[in-house]
């Protein structure tokens, strides 16, 4: 392994300078993960598709950037980081153009892997730069700042994408990038520098054969994951089939870039106990705030009526716990240490999760605020002091690479957690949906009382047999709609549970200040 120089090189530009380019594109990055989520049903008309075909769009968006990110030590190093960052900044900003003037779905969909390959270069030099041109002392509150827009731009996502679709059209959510892009580029080319380690190297080799089976993994990973549910999992044929595939892909690409001595990825980073917890911990994290800032608007459209900019703007006090926690981080973080201040917000987490297990149908928005805005407290406040603290035992050198690895497995954590939460979603329902399906008969006073009441309101307009049959489909789309919704609470209990499931790995991480 490569030592660090003697001398750590350090940037001659303002750091806090630097951040500001840097930010637009991990906001930009971010921000697209989710704000085509509520636009959907619009584009789904525009290219007379079903809602499930539309969902590619989402997915090839994601699979793109997913299979990027392993590759993005190898770009940096024969193209040169800042020159593979304005490359990236630049596809990014093209693909948005593309798919604003999308009008047909192999359009969007070519735009949309575009915009994929663009984003998928961002998110790990980005953090590769902020971690590096702080001093330690620094690193806390540029993390912090950094994990602001890693999350906080998700959740804008559905408010955002909800009103500039009900205002506008759906392309202005792609089109809104595009100035953003430009002033990136432009800041980035002026603020943004490359370290000796980080500069345009002259004996890179290309792991084809790893680069090839990690398409073909999550390429069928996210084809199982997206699908998956729709199918009944592995009573179908097919998931079992290409769920074998994406397995093998996966195992296929491990064992080359562990027996190969310059492989795509360096899996050495994940020897680093610190690395592997870390990564870890941000895995689960990444997919319960992925699934969560999925389902909850979901759960208010469909089960509430709301639209999808009110659906959307949900996710606003979601924002300001972020935003919180944000301050809370890099004040504490330089105090207590990184590791008091994860534990801690994992249990906030954990209570907010338990919180929403006790919402129901008959809530208002602003009831919704307070579980809402712990979760995204005790969110920011575990992610952001793990994601420095993972990478605290490492090189400089090693940096660009860490981040990919650790992406990949992020990336891959949200899209397992939102298909996870998806099926916990469809079998409570049922469960529930079962249970009290046995309280509707007869022989129940509760349930007779009930009908004989429904069917006298409606008795005046029609006669009593319809008055009657009337009561029971009301009555039972009541049941339907109750069934969900336990869906839904089920669901985020367990998000809660499992941020106290992950305690003991932070605590298996040897303390840090970084």
């Amino acid at each position: 392994m490569q030592q660090p120089p003697a001398e750590p090189w350090k940037a001659s530009v303002n750091p806090w300078l630097t951040m500001i380019p840097v930010m637009l594109t991990v906001f930009m990055f971010a921000l697209d993960e989710t704000i085509s989520n509520v636009a959907l049903p619009y584009m789904a008309g525009s290219f007379s598709v079903s809602h499930n075909e539309s969902t590619w769009i989402i997915t090839s968006y994601l699979v793109a950037s997913g299979i990027v990110i392993p590759a993005v030590d190898f770009f940096s190093k024969l193209l040169g980081r800042k020159a593979y960052f304005l490359i990236s900044v630049t596809i990014f900003t093209v693909a948005s153009v593309l798919c604003g003037l999308s009008n047909s779905m192999p359009m969007i969909l070519v735009s949309r892997i575009l915009q994929g390959i663009g984003g998928g270069g961002i998110m790990p030099i980005s953090q590769a730069i902020i971690f590096e041109i702080f001093p330690k002392e620094q690193r806390a509150a540029s993390m912090a700042v950094f994990g602001l827009g890693v999350v906080m731009a998700p959740i804008m996502g559905p408010a955002l994408g909800g009103w500039l679709t009900e205002t506008l059209s759906w392309p202005f959510i792609y089109f809104i990038n595009v100035p953003f892009g430009i002033i990136a580029f432009h800041l980035i080319k002026k603020l943004v520098e490359d370290p000796p380690y980080a500069k345009k190297q002259k004996s890179v080799t290309m792991d084809y054969s790893g680069f090839f089976f990690l398409c073909v993994w999550l390429l069928t990973l996210q084809v199982v994951l997206d699908k998956g549910n729709d199918a009944d999992w592995f009573s179908a044929a097919w998931i079992c089939k290409t769920f074998a595939i994406s397995m093998m892909a996966m195992v296929a690409f491990f064992t080359i870039q562990i027996k190969k001595k310059k492989p795509l990825i360096d899996l050495s980073v994940l020897k680093d106990k610190n690395f592997f917890f870390g990564t870890t911990v941000l895995f689960v994290l990444m997919g319960v705030m992925t699934a969560s800032a999925a389902i909850l608007p979901s759960m208010l459209q469909q089960l509430m009526g709301y639209t999808s900019f009110l659906s959307g703007l949900s996710m606003v006090p979601r924002g300001g716990g972020c935003l919180l926690a944000t301050v809370l981080c890099g004040v504490l973080t330089p105090k207590i240490g990184a590791k008091p201040l994860i534990v801690c917000g994992l249990i906030i987490l954990g209570i907010g999760g338990l919180m929403f297990g006790q919402i129901n149908t008959q809530i208002a928005l602003i009831d919704i605020a307070l579980p809402n805005f712990v979760f995204g407290l005790g969110m920011i406040m575990a992610m952001v002091p793990m994601m420095t603290l993972s990478c605290s035992t490492l090189t400089n050198e090693q940096q660009t690479n860490a981040a990919g690895v650790q992406n990949l497995l992020k990336n891959t954590g949200a899209a397992i957690g939102t298909s996870i939460a998806t099926t916990m979603i469809t079998r409570f329902s049922q469960m529930h949906q079962m249970m009290m399906v046995g309280h509707l008969n007869f022989s129940s006073d509760a349930y007779m009382q009930k009908l004989n009441s429904l069917a006298a309101s409606f008795v005046q307009n029609t006669d009593w047999a319809t008055a009657l049959h009337m009561a029971q489909t009301q009555i039972y789309n009541q049941l339907l709609q109750q069934a969900s919704l336990w869906g839904y609470v089920e669901t985020f209990r367990y998000f809660g549970v499992s941020a106290f499931i992950i305690i003991p790995l932070v605590l298996a991480i040897r303390r840090k200040n970084a």
